[in-house]
């Protein structure tokens, strides 16, 4: 499933402030937890492809 425009941009502007409040914390203290959001939201607004975005529109809507 491709995320619309306002979806990618809407992914890119939370995987910034994530890094950012990664940087601002630094990198050795943040959990490595946090990364995995972060990275990922980044990727759904490069490629368009979020893997959450998939799974929650397949487990809760139908497509005919």
């Amino acid at each position: 499933m491709r995320a619309s425009k306002s979806m990618r941009i809407w992914f890119a502007f939370v995987g910034m402030i994530l890094w950012t409040g990664i940087y601002l914390t630094g990198f050795s203290t943040v959990s490595w937890v946090l990364y995995v959001p972060a990275s990922g939201f980044i990727l759904g607004a490069i490629t368009g492809l979020c893997p959450s975005l998939t799974a929650v529109s397949k487990v809760f809507f139908k497509h005919n």
